[in-house]
């Protein structure tokens, strides 16, 4: 038997949606399908709730574990946002960019 006939397909299913603050310094979220894009002032994530911006000051992604769906982010913490579909995504994000 090969290894690749004998591999399981590993569905990851994440259904809860945590967010924990610590000081406004240690912030983890759990439900997240993936880190879209990332940079010392903001993180847009996309959770199993819709995306989630977070902005803040020397942002740095300390831990990042995509079987779990679970993102640890250190730094000064300033803003969370939830972006409903009808939105723009990271309309903040993609506006520093194209200016």
């Amino acid at each position: 038997m090969n290894y690749y006939e004998n591999k399981e397909n590993i569905t990851r299913v994440q259904t809860d949606h945590y967010v924990k603050i610590n000081n406004r310094k240690n912030l983890e979220i759990t439900g997240v399908k993936e880190v879209d894009s990332f940079d010392n002032e903001e993180f847009l994530l996309e959770t199993v709730m819709g995306y989630l911006i977070v902005r803040g000051q020397n942002l740095q992604l300390k831990n990042l574990d995509v079987g779990e769906g679970l993102v640890t982010i250190k730094g000064k913490i300033y803003e969370l946002s939830y972006v409903d579909e009808q939105q723009e995504k990271a309309k903040g994000f993609f506006s520093k960019l194209f200016k």
